[in-house]
């Protein structure tokens, strides 16, 4: 079986999100007073699950848990447990802020999940607290080494970087990931939701000028496509003499819709075609109006993949489009 969209393109991978709670309020993300979902809206671990196995079954290989932060989501383990063990799937991997990893790193990895991003923007303690609000950076910290110690390979850093908020951090951040052997991607920002605690457009650092400074310091050479790609979004490269590498997510100043394979599964089950579209279709609807059809869940998941555009459209001129904030989006 595979999901095959009007482009031609054939969806993998898969987005999960478990919660739009997250216990920080990074400034990019989402507003500092948060309307969340009322937790009936939300789909059950069980609901996840039978959505999860849906997609294995239609060809999916990778699946990554989102929030929100999915490691606030009560009994996360049990999802991460039954989902590995789903057979077809390849890859079970996870996006958090770090936060709590110092208690769940181990225990996700006796689960079955296969590897981690975690959330990093700066390493001043100051700094963070300033863009995620209520972060602390000792946390993340003190998770990055627990998942390293717990024996997580290929974990990977991620970095939003902002016009004079983060900017002076980049050749910091880089060494960081060196320093531990970890890869590190850089994200331009992605306006999605009403934001007014910076302007967008003048925040915006594009992956070329952050590429710039990083070469300037580590010379460094392109992965080839069919090495790069992994499944997402991110286009590597790598410097001489240190295994880690160094990705670059370019939503604005080189969008990668072309290669786009994956989708995305809201917390409160809407599955949405595109990252900067609202193309979607209810599978909650589903999942609560015919528990436990497996053929009426395949066959919505199978109809949506004519719903996927060709590509999304950001402007950073204009009012956001896309009133949804990244944590309602999944990660």
């Amino acid at each position: 079986m595979s999901l095959v969209d009007r482009y031609g393109r054939r969806v993998e991978y898969v987005r999960l999100s478990v919660t739009d709670r997250c216990d920080f309020r990074c400034v990019y993300c989402m507003a500092e007073d948060m309307t969340f979902v009322p937790r009936r809206d939300v789909l059950t671990l069980e609901e996840l699950l039978a959505v999860g196995r849906a997609f294995v079954a239609q060809g999916v290989r990778k699946i990554r848990l989102t929030g929100g932060e999915p490691l606030v989501r009560r009994n996360i383990l049990w999802l991460v447990e039954q989902l590995a063990a789903v057979p077809g799937l390849e890859q079970l991997v996870m996006t958090t802020n770090g936060s709590h990893l110092a208690d769940m790193a181990r225990p996700l990895k006796q689960a079955g999940l296969a590897r981690l991003n975690i959330s990093l923007d700066t390493l001043d303690p100051a700094r963070f607290r300033e863009l995620t609000r209520t972060g602390n950076l000792a946390d993340v910290l003190a998770g990055i080494d627990a998942a390293q110690a717990a024996g997580f390979a290929g974990t990977k850093l991620n970095a939003v970087i902002l016009r004079g908020r983060n900017d002076d951090e980049i050749e910091a951040l880089v060494d960081f990931a060196r320093v531990r052997g970890l890869d590190i991607t850089f994200i331009e920002e992605m306006p999605l939701g009403q934001i007014d605690e910076h302007d967008r457009a003048i925040a915006f650092m594009p992956s070329e000028e952050v590429r710039a400074r990083v070469h300037a310091r580590w010379p460094l050479a392109a992965v080839p496509d069919d090495q790069s790609a992994a499944g997402g979004p991110s286009r590597y490269w790598r410097m001489a003499g240190s295994p880690t590498r160094v990705g670059f997510i370019s939503p604005h100043s080189h969008n990668f819709c072309h290669l786009c394979n994956r989708v995305r599964v809201t917390a409160e089950g809407r599955l949405l075609l595109c990252l900067g579209n609202e193309h979607s279709l209810d599978l909650r609807q589903v999942l609560r109006e015919r528990p436990g059809d497996d053929q009426a869940l395949a066959q919505a998941i199978v109809s949506a993949m004519d719903l996927k555009p060709e590509r999304h459209h950001f402007n950073l001129q204009e009012a956001p489009q896309i009133v949804r904030f990244m944590n309602m989006t999944g990660g």
